[in-house]
């Protein structure tokens, strides 16, 4: 039997961000994902899967080896492998390219709640961060908000200047205080482990999605922030107790439990209550949006055979 492998080439010509997001809100309407990560080491080599089985859209394993002595002969420190089996029989499906569903996945999952949480009328987005993830970011939410103007801010100016040459029109913000208060939507995703928005800079009717965080030790807004905010999560069980974006102020008592609102297998409270409120979304990723992102990605690409 032959089995599909699906390049990022192949694969992202086939796709688009807002059928995306409508399988993500669809795959969370099935049974609760299981989902288990397992590491392996080698000095400082690491191979890390991440497994998820969705009863009604499969199992999936995603690999990811992390070298990071890649860079000094050329090569990208992180690479990986993503295998898709089927529902019924477990039958090897796809293998689908590790950056592709890497890209749809981070972008696509925070996407979902901006068009839920923010206010349909944002037509300033900031974008926190000049990497890979800022550039999906930009694609992701261009597609949902057509007509928002856009505007990056980096700690170094000059990647900063090298994003925005990608997108016509797109502003480069000289201080990142002046810049949070002026957006509507503000996007970050950088891999500070102290905040770099403070929630005192936040206007009412903003919408706030942090991206970065994925330690313990890490977080990208502060406690006032936090506090001041309506807070949803992507998955309860891969940010509690997992990223200090949530921990922090959970084990500070800043916050307590009851303030963090619903998570996506509770997508009908995905709402503002009203135009003023402050939302913020805290972005925690989890092997089940992968294997929800491959399924998507493997039916386009048999659709388009």
């Amino acid at each position: 039997m032959s089995i599909p492998i699906i390049s990022f080439e192949d694969g992202e010509k086939l796709l688009d961000w807002k059928g995306f997001i409508a399988a993500l809100a669809a795959g969370h309407k099935l049974p609760k994902a299981e989902v288990a990560d397992s590491f392996l080491y080698r000095g400082k080599d690491t191979l890390l899967n991440r497994a998820a089985w969705i009863d009604g859209l499969g199992l999936a394993v995603k690999s990811a080896t992390i070298f990071p002595g890649n860079p000094e002969q050329g090569k990208p420190m992180v690479n990986g492998g993503m295998s898709l089996y089927a529902d019924a029989d477990g039958m090897l499906e796809a293998l689908v390219d590790f950056h592709l569903v890497t890209k749809w996945k981070t972008a696509g999952d925070s996407l979902l709640a901006a068009t839920r949480l923010a206010r349909p009328d944002s037509r300033r987005i900031l974008i926190v961060g000049a990497g890979t993830v800022g550039r999906s970011l930009r694609q992701a939410y261009g597609a949902a908000f057509p007509q928002a103007d856009f505007t990056v801010w980096n700690r170094t100016k000059a990647n900063a200047d090298a994003m925005a040459a990608e997108f016509p029109g797109m502003k480069v913000a000289e201080d990142l205080e002046t810049a949070v208060r002026a957006a509507d939507i503000i996007t970050s995703a950088t891999m500070s482990t102290d905040p770099v928005l403070k929630g005192d800079w936040l206007q009412p009717g903003q919408h706030v999605d942090l991206i970065g965080a994925y330690r313990p030790d890490m977080r990208e807004a502060d406690d006032t922030a936090i506090r001041r905010a309506r807070v949803f999560v992507d998955n309860f069980g891969t940010t509690i107790g997992h990223i200090g974006e949530i921990e922090i102020p959970l084990k500070n008592g800043v916050i307590q439990r009851d303030h963090l609102l619903a998570d996506y297998y509770d997508l009908d409270a995905f709402k503002r209550q009203s135009e003023d409120d402050i939302t913020l979304f805290k972005n925690g990723g989890g092997a089940h949006l992968d294997l929800m992102t491959a399924r998507y990605i493997l039916d386009r690409w048999k659709a388009a055979q």
